[in-house]
């Protein structure tokens, strides 16, 4: 299974170019809550709101569990702790933890566009991961 992180969904919107990919991915799509909620607080015209009503109506929905949830802190006091992050970096890292660790919790890839926040991410915990 996959789970495409909001970045490959925002380029996808924006210029069309993982079309080809998405479409030959043999594995199922789950969406992440975390994704829609992302999309949602972004999205400024009625093409992008129609899309993520039809995203949410054909992929199955997965939300991080209560122990995704306590990890996610965990991981993100260490990252502050060894990177000395300000506040403003950890709340965008904090919806990426949860994306990872859900799709982790459930054996699936996360795609991504955003190679940076990612990996740093994979090196606190493993999980699947591809970058376009």
């Amino acid at each position: 299974m996959v789970v495409y992180d909001s970045s490959v969904f925002i380029d996808q919107l924006r210029t069309g170019r993982y079309t080809q990919q998405m479409d030959s991915t043999p594995e199922l799509a789950r969406t992440s809550s975390v994704v829609l909620a992302e999309l949602w607080r972004g999205a400024t015209t009625d093409a992008e709101r129609v899309f993520l009503h039809a995203l949410e109506r054909s992929h199955p929905i997965w939300s991080p569990s209560e122990s995704n949830w306590i990890e996610s802190g965990r991981l993100l006091d260490k990252m502050q702790r060894n990177h000395g992050f300000a506040a403003a970096k950890l709340r965008d890292l904090h919806f990426d933890v949860l994306i990872a660790l859900t799709a982790r919790s459930h054996g699936a890839r996360v795609v991504t566009s955003n190679r940076t926040d990612f990996e740093l991410i994979r090196r606190y915990r493993d999980f699947m991961m591809e970058v376009w």
